[in-house]
C-alpha cells in the first residue's frame, strides 16, 4: 500500500492503471497507517501526508505497523520526515530528501510543505517546497543562465516566502533588484528545467514497494511496542469505523 498524492501528481493516473496490484491511497492523515496495518496489506509506503487541514499520521502508527512485522518505508515528503524519525525502529528511509533529514542537513518540517488540489484534481501541486526549489536554483546557477548574484537573490526570496505562497513566479516577483531580462530568462528556464526532487524520491519509494515480497509479515524487532492510553483511543477509533 502506498500513500501518495502531489509528489506523483503527473504519474498517478498512469501508475494506477499499470500497477493494479498495489493499493493506492491519497496523502495519509492520522489513523490511516494504523488502519492500513490492520487491513491485511503486506507492506506500507508513506510518501505524502496531510498536516494542516487534518492531523498528521502519528509516529506511533509507524511503530505499530513495524511491531506487526510489516515493512514500512518513507521518502519524498512526510514519508521522509517519518523515516528519519523512525529509522532506529526499522522504518526504511529512501531518497535524497530523506538523507538530508537523516543527516541533519535540513531539520524543518516546512522544507517539504506544499499546497495541492484535492483528489478530484489528482492532487495537483499549487506551490513549490524548498526541497524542490533548492536543487532547481543550484542547477540554474551551474548552467549559468543568470548571474550568481541573481541566484542568491532568488534563494533569499524563496526562503522568505511562506510555503503556502511559494511558486517560481512569486520567487521572481519578490527578488530584489532583479533585472527584467534575467527575470524573463529565469522564468522560462524554470518552466522547462525545474527539478522535482519529491517526484524522483517518490518513484524510488514505489520501486521499493514493488520489490517487497507478498507474504504474511512476521514480527522481528528488539523493542516492545508500548500501548499508551492515547494510542488505545486511536486504535479503538480505527477499529470502530
Amino acid at each position: 500500500m502506498i500513500f501518495v498524492g502531489p509528489s506523483l501528481h503527473r504519474d498517478l493516473a498512469f501508475l494506477r492503471r499499470r500497477q493494479d496490484d498495489i493499493v493506492w491511497a491519497g496523502p495519509a492523515r492520522c489513523g490511516d497507517i494504523a488502519r492500513a496495518a490492520r487491513s491485511g496489506v503486506t507492506a506500507i509506503a508513506l510518501v505524502d501526508g496531510l498536516f494542516d487541514q487534518s492531523a498528521s499520521p502519528w509516529h506511533k502508527e509507524v511503530l505499530y505497523a513495524l511491531s506487526l512485522g510489516l515493512p514500512v518505508a518513507g521518502g519524498a515528503s512526510m514519508g521522509a520526515l517519518r523515516a528519519a524519525e523512525c529509522a532506529a525502529y526499522g522504518m526504511t528511509g529512501i531518497g535524497t530528501i530523506y538523507r538530508r533529514y537523516a543527516t541533519g542537513e535540513i531539520v524543518d518540517d516546512a522544507e517539504v510543505a506544499q499546497l495541492h488540489a484535492p483528489e478530484e484534481l489528482n492532487f495537483l501541486p499549487l506551490t513549490e517546497p524548498m526541497v524542490n526549489v533548492e536543487p532547481t536554483l543550484s542547477l540554474l546557477d551551474r548552467q549559468g543562465v543568470v548571474r550568481t548574484g541573481t541566484v542568491r537573490s532568488l534563494t533569499e526570496a524563496a526562503r522568505q516566502i511562506h510555503y503556502s505562497e511559494r511558486t517560481y513566479a512569486e520567487i521572481i516577483r519578490r527578488s530584489a533588484d532583479l533585472d527584467p531580462d534575467e527575470a524573463q530568462a529565469a522564468g522560462a528556464w524554470f518552466q522547462a528545467n525545474a527539478v522535482d526532487q519529491k517526484r524522483l524520491d517518490a518513484l524510488e519509494v514505489l520501486d521499493w514497494l514493488r520489490a517487497q515480497p507478498d507474504r504474511v509479515p512476521q514480527p522481528v524487532h528488539a523493542w516492545d511496542f508500548q500501548e499508551t492510553t492515547q494510542w488505545m483511543k486511536l486504535l479503538h477509533a480505527v477499529k470502530d469505523e
